[in-house]
């Protein structure tokens, strides 16, 4: 497995602010009130371009270790700390990269490293987030904290991933802003999952009523809710045991009676 990464990481609100004029950047969340830029060939050839307009001239192109990128962080982070960080890993085998701005000057690295024998805090990465005040799970029974999994480096391998994770979040004006709408899309998820595990069909767990039986008894057609009977008597027969085809009837009349189904019975 491979992994790619090159960007500027920092305050989400931060960076939001900072690149809010600069038309090839995205801001990808992550976890802590944190965000992240992917450092393009675009978003470097933009800001080239807008260096030249405003009196740089021609012939003074942007790289990731130019003068004129680390002019362009050390500005950024006069809101607040920043880090450049680089990481390219193919089967296990790879390096990391990091360096921290703040207050407007580079105040730690580059650290770079190809090792990765040694403390995982010490990995250039984790060190540059612990800069930024990021800070570990407070899980205790975790064998080693992690700041790169902790922040969330962990949730896209490319940079076209974090790209694509900026885009979706553009609308995003704050970190708050996209975190309850991040949550309230969890919760719909959930509830999603749940309402079609209402409708599954539970292999190998016995059922005292078949769908026929089920249809005629609640004088349905075929569809979705004869799933949704048929899981019920399953659920029944987990928490109480085998049913008999009386009580099976029964219980089936009161749990139609409950649901908002049109289900008319006989």
């Amino acid at each position: 497995m491979s992994y790619e990464l090159n960007a500027v990481i920092g305050s989400f609100d931060l960076l939001r602010s900072q690149t809010a004029g600069i038309r090839e950047t995205a801001v990808a969340p992550l976890r802590q009130r944190m965000g992240l830029v992917p450092v393009t060939t675009q978003l470097l050839e933009e800001l080239t371009a807008l260096s030249d307009q405003d009196g740089a001239g021609p012939g003074q192109p942007f790289t990731v270790t130019s003068p004129a990128f680390e002019q362009t962080l050390s500005y950024w982070s006069r809101g607040g700390p920043i880090a450049h960080v680089e990481a390219d890993f193919h089967g296990g085998d790879g390096y990391q990269t990091a360096a921290v701005w703040r207050t407007g000057a580079k105040v730690w690295g580059p650290a770079h490293t190809w090792d990765f024998t040694g403390p995982r805090e010490d990995w250039p990465i984790n060190a540059a987030l612990a800069l930024l005040d990021v800070v570990p799970s407070s899980s205790e029974r975790a064998r080693y904290h992690d700041l790169f999994l902790e922040v969330g480096l962990g949730w896209e391998q490319d940079m076209d991933g974090w790209q694509s994770a900026g885009r979706t979040a553009r609308w995003a004006a704050t970190y708050d802003e996209w975190h309850q709408e991040h949550l309230a899309e969890q919760e719909r998820t959930v509830r999603a999952a749940a309402e079609v595990e209402k409708y599954r069909r539970l292999p190998h767990v016995p059922v005292a009523l078949d769908g026929k039986a089920i249809m005629e008894l609640l004088d349905l057609s075929p569809g979705p809710l004869i799933g949704a009977a048929t899981r019920y008597l399953q659920d029944l027969h987990l928490e109480r045991g085998p049913l008999s085809r009386e009580e099976a009837v029964t219980r089936l009349r009161t749990w139609a009676a409950e649901q908002d189904t049109g289900c008319r019975g006989r």
